[in-house]
This record gives structure tokens, sequence and C-alpha cells, in this order.
């Protein structure tokens, strides 16, 4: 069975850092793209991140750009995000998904990924 299980998610005060890990499971990852979405109370998911299988390719929605930044470990069949200067608005709970079918520009529709994680959820507040 395929899996994605994120972590390390919680309570910070703005202005902090957290790093999201990602763990899959049931089938190897390292020649897929990895994503990182997110959905806010109220709103629906947004695209955060992207990393090439490789990791030699990123992607970022302007939101986050240059606060946050992703990673993979293709040993560890895992991904990463890293999240600086965290901002109430970045409150959400954070999904990690991969997709077998896009790369590039695609990997910012969610319609494309066919595993999904079960959320991590980040609070960002004093």
């Amino acid at each position: 069975q395929v899996k994605l299980v994120e972590s390390g998610g919680g309570l910070v005060q703005p202005g902090g850092s957290l790093r999201l890990s990602c763990a899959g499971s049931g089938r190897t990852f390292g020649n897929d793209p990895m994503s990182w979405f997110r959905q806010a109370p109220g709103k629906e998911r947004e695209f955060i991140a992207a990393i090439s299988w490789s990791g030699s390719n990123t992607y970022y929605d302007n939101s986050v750009n240059g606060r946050f930044t992703i990673s993979r470990d293709n040993a560890r069949n895992a991904v990463y995000l890293q999240m600086n200067s965290l901002k109430p608005d970045d409150t959400a709970v954070y999904y990690c998904a991969t997709t077998t079918r896009a790369q590039g520009a695609r990997l910012r529709i969610e319609s494309v990924y066919a595993y999904w994680g079960q959320g991590t959820k980040v609070t960002v507040s004093s």
C-alpha cells in the first residue's frame, strides 16, 4: 500500500521556523516529482512547492518564495519543507503529494497528483 506520512507541524510564533518531513512507503518515489500543498481554514488547498525527481529543479508559489525551501532525500524516500520567517497567513494543514503524470509547471495542478499524505497542521501565532 502506497503511503505518505507528514510530520513536523506545530505551533510557532511569527518569524519562527519549522521543518516539515514527508516519508513515503509502499513504492519508491525517487523517480517522481514531489510537492507540498496547504489548506488554510475556509480556503481551498493550494500549491506551495515542488521538486523534480533529481532535486535539480524546484518550483515555488510566490507567497512562499524566498522563505520556504523544498528538498528531498531519495535514499530515504522523503521530501522536506524548511519554512522560515513564518507569518500568521502560513497557518494551514500542509500536505505532501507525488505524481507520475506531470512535470514542470503542471506540478502546480492539484488534480495531477495520485498520492497524498494525511496532512500536518501548522499554526503561526503569538
